[in-house]
């Protein structure tokens, strides 16, 4: 199933190495280290110009890329979720 991250963005879910909550772990050294290289190597996508709250992890095809959202975490969970249900 595919995960809305926000404007036109969609992502497999199945790509989706982690959901960090940017509004909690932007304190931590070790997240912004991974976000300032991640934007050194062009990973980051930012989806919305609006305060971002979320940094969606994907990897395919050994390509990583880190979307920034303005989407909850706890959203995004509620809709993976609800992609589940309709797989039912």
């Amino acid at each position: 199933m595919y995960l809305h991250l926000g404007e036109n963005v969609v992502v497999n879910e199945k790509d989706i190495i982690a959901i960090i909550d940017l509004e909690n772990s932007t304190v931590s050294a070790h997240t912004k280290n991974f976000l300032k290289l991640a934007q050194k190597q062009n990973q980051v996508i930012d989806v919305s110009p609006e305060l971002p709250k979320s940094a969606i992890i994907c990897e395919k095809k050994g390509k990583k890329t880190v979307y920034i959202s303005q989407i909850s975490t706890s959203t995004l969970l509620k809709r993976a979720d609800n992609n589940k249900l309709y797989i039912k």
